[in-house]
């Protein structure tokens, strides 16, 4: 997931009323799968959100080209799509049956498009989807419905020679900072002459917000939802201590610890302007040509539960039209091959999904550079709740966190959250669980 680009989910499976001409083409393929005449091979169409992502797009073009030249039994045919267009084109498609056979789709959407009927159960050899992170495998109802080949992760971007002048510990994965100590040190910063010592990301919108904070929330003992039910966030997002984290986050701002007033990415910390950056992989190649060897990876601090990052990226499953999903697996199998993997790791700036492409990678294997992710990404990430509510959770979850950030109270807020999640899992008699 990247911070720059993520746009808001879709919060219905209602039809919206986007439609992209691409769509219609898509029908021609009869369900994305359409077979040929004799001895033709069968089309398989495939829907990606990378119009906008060159690099993400070059390594689809390799695997689909490597695909179709490896067998003559069926022929892959991509179509990409700017990222924000996405999501409402796959609604539309799917509402006139027109969706294509394979199709990508951030993580935490996959139990809602699994509910609606979009996409079907992936099937794909448990020796592929044992191979990857958990985070890079979607399920719902614990059956799997897609696969990933890479994940993200957040950390805290800190110059060493700025903590050892200011006398602040550097945290380590075994001992990171406590949240006294977390604040110890941005006042220590602030005192020192960093006006706000911490770039947070709050002037981004849509989904950061539940990728960023909501782990923040969990490290204190919070939720977005009960987990355990997955039918109310009552006295996960609103119980003593949903108030008593949101309280502290309403404090960075009103002290000036952090601010919604930056830039979007991580220039701010490059400049030396702030002296941490509650940030993610894609930011950190720029953060190393700027910093070089003083740049420290740091894990988040503990906020009373352990420290805890948000986990799954964009994934690829089957749609539920598809004609041809046996084609179709057979493609994705082909995909998961290690080389691609690390491809898709060190040019997008991402973690590889299965350890095998870490040290075919030039970043993410022992001793390169970015290896510090690997192991945040496998001590601390949790996915978002495999829950069909959670476009509106997260939709919810932002404009709360939004109010409190501004000065609303904090309790109040939350119980209104709750109320509106509540309604609407209540709407949908439960989501199936």
């Amino acid at each position: 997931m990247r911070r720059k680009s993520f746009t808001a989910m879709v919060a219905t499976t209602a039809a919206l009323g986007i439609v992209l001409t691409a769509c219609g083409r898509a029908g021609e393929s009869d369900g994305g799968g359409g077979g040929g005449a004799d001895g033709e091979a069968t089309e398989l169409t495939m829907w990606t959100h990378s119009a906008g992502n060159p690099a993400e797009l070059e390594v689809y073009e390799k695997i689909v080209a490597d695909f179709n030249d490896s067998q003559d039994g069926y022929e892959v045919v991509m179509e990409s799509f700017p990222q924000g267009a996405y999501n409402d084109a796959i609604v539309a498609a799917a509402a006139s049956g027109d969706l294509p056979c394979l199709l990508d789709m951030d993580g935490p959407i996959v139990p809602n498009w699994a509910w609606a009927g979009y996409i079907q159960p992936l099937g794909l050899d448990p020796a592929v989807t044992d191979a990857l992170l958990p985070t890079a495998v979607g399920r719902y109802q614990d059956e799997i419905y897609s696969a990933g080949y890479w994940d993200a992760a957040l950390a805290v971007f800190a110059r060493q020679s700025v903590l050892d002048e200011n006398g602040i510990r550097v945290p380590t994965f075994e001992e990171p900072w406590t949240q006294e100590e977390f604040d110890e040190a941005l006042t220590t910063l602030q005192g020192a002459g960093y006006e706000t010592p911490l770039d947070i990301g709050a002037e981004d919108t849509g989904e950061w917000w539940s990728y960023a904070y909501s782990p923040m929330l969990q490290s204190a003992g919070g939720d977005l939802i009960d987990r355990d039910t997955m039918l109310t966030a009552d006295g996960a997002l609103n119980g003593p201590e949903a108030v008593e984290f949101f309280t502290w986050f309403q404090g960075l701002f009103d002290q000036g610890l952090a601010s919604d007033s930056g830039e979007i990415g991580n220039e701010e910390f490059n400049n030396d302007e702030v002296a941490l950056s509650y940030t993610g992989v894609w930011n950190a190649m720029d953060s190393l040509d700027a910093v070089g060897d003083d740049l420290l990876i740091l894990p988040p601090p503990d906020l009373g539960n352990g420290p805890v990052i948000g986990g799954a990226s964009w994934q690829w499953g089957i749609s539920a039209e598809c004609d041809a999903a046996d084609g179709a697996r057979e493609y994705l199998e082909f995909s998961f091959k290690p080389e691609y993997i690390a491809e898709f790791a060190d040019k997008q700036v991402v973690i590889p999904a299965m350890a095998e492409a870490e040290e075919l990678s030039e970043n993410f294997g022992e001793g390169d550079p970015l290896q510090p992710f690997v192991e945040l990404s496998q001590r601390y990430a949790l996915e978002r709740p495999p829950t069909p509510a959670y476009p509106v959770i997260s939709s919810v979850f932002e404009r709360a966190a939004k109010d409190i950030m501004n000065g609303a109270d904090v309790q109040s807020t939350l119980d209104q959250a709750v109320q509106e999640i509540d309604a609407n899992i209540e709407s949908n008699d439960g989501y199936g669980f």
